[in-house]
C-alpha cells in the first residue's frame, strides 16, 4: 500500500497545503490530504527529494500540464499538476525531505 503525502512527510504537507492557500489555489490545497506517494524520484541528483503522486509519464508530461513554483523559504517547492490534479512534487535543495523518501523508498 502506497504511503499518504501527509503521514510521510506531515511538515512538508502542511507547507505546500499553506502555501498554496496563500497563493489562493484552494482547490489543489485540498489535494494534499488524500495524496499518495507513489514512487521517489531516481534521478541521483544529491539535491533532489521529487516524489510522484500519480504515474509517471513516459517523456514529457504533454498537455494539460502546468508546473506551480512555491515560495518556500527553504530550498525549492514546485507542483507539477496534469489537469488540475497534483501528479508530483519537486523539492530540491532540502535535504531532510530526500533522506526521509531514501529511507522509506528505497
Amino acid at each position: 500500500m502506497r504511503p499518504k503525502f501527509t503521514n510521510l512527510l506531515p511538515d512538508l504537507a502542511a507547507e505546500v497545503a499553506s502555501l498554496l492557500e496563500q497563493e489562493g489555489r484552494t482547490a489543489l490545497a485540498h489535494q494534499v490530504p488524500d495524496l499518495l506517494v507513489r514512487d521517489r524520484c531516481r534521478c541521483g541528483d544529491s539535491f533532489c527529494g521529487m516524489f510522484h503522486t500519480a504515474p509517471p509519464p513516459d517523456g514529457a508530461w504533454g498537455p494539460g500540464h502546468e508546473s506551480i513554483p512555491l515560495d518556500s523559504e527553504k530550498g525549492m517547492i514546485v507542483l507539477d499538476v496534469v489537469e488540475g490534479r497534483m501528479s508530483a512534487v519537486e523539492v530540491l535543495y532540502r535535504d531532510d525531505v530526500r533522506e526521509k523518501l531514501l529511507e522509506l523508498l528505497p
